[in-house]
């Protein structure tokens, strides 16, 4: 894609290259948006990739490959709620089928993962 993914512009730019790929939209509400996109940079700039933002994350990518946004439960959750955990994407019909700018959804996460992540924490050495 070419996008630089270390800063809001560029991270902006890949979102809606996912949206364009899959049929989805972004979030409209421009303080909710700009937040995730910190979000996003953030952790892109801390972890080396772009890991949900709404997520608790460990920093070691094979652990945490399944929050790479978009997330591997994002299509499921539009498909159902119309928006994936975070909200950065939306069905298309998501404001004609909703009146609330955000909505949360249920974990779709299995605990496993969480639970894997915690582990890595607690075992890992502090700086």
């Amino acid at each position: 894609m070419g996008l630089n993914l270390e800063n809001k512009e560029g991270m902006k730019d890949y979102c809606k290259k996912i949206c364009e790929i899959n049929g989805w939209i972004l979030q409209k509400d421009k303080e909710t948006l700009d937040d995730l996109l910190d979000g996003l940079v953030d952790n892109k700039n801390r972890y080396g990739y772009q890991s949900c933002p709404c997520r608790f994350t460990s920093g070691n990518r094979a652990l945490d490959r399944d929050l790479i946004c978009p997330c591997d439960y994002a299509a499921s959750d539009i498909e159902e709620f119309d928006t994936c955990y975070c909200n950065l994407y939306l069905n298309p019909d998501f404001y004609k089928k909703h009146k609330e700018k955000f909505i949360q959804i249920l974990e779709r996460r299995p605990i496993e993962k969480e639970s894997a992540i915690l582990e890595y924490i607690k075992k890992k050495p502090r700086k």
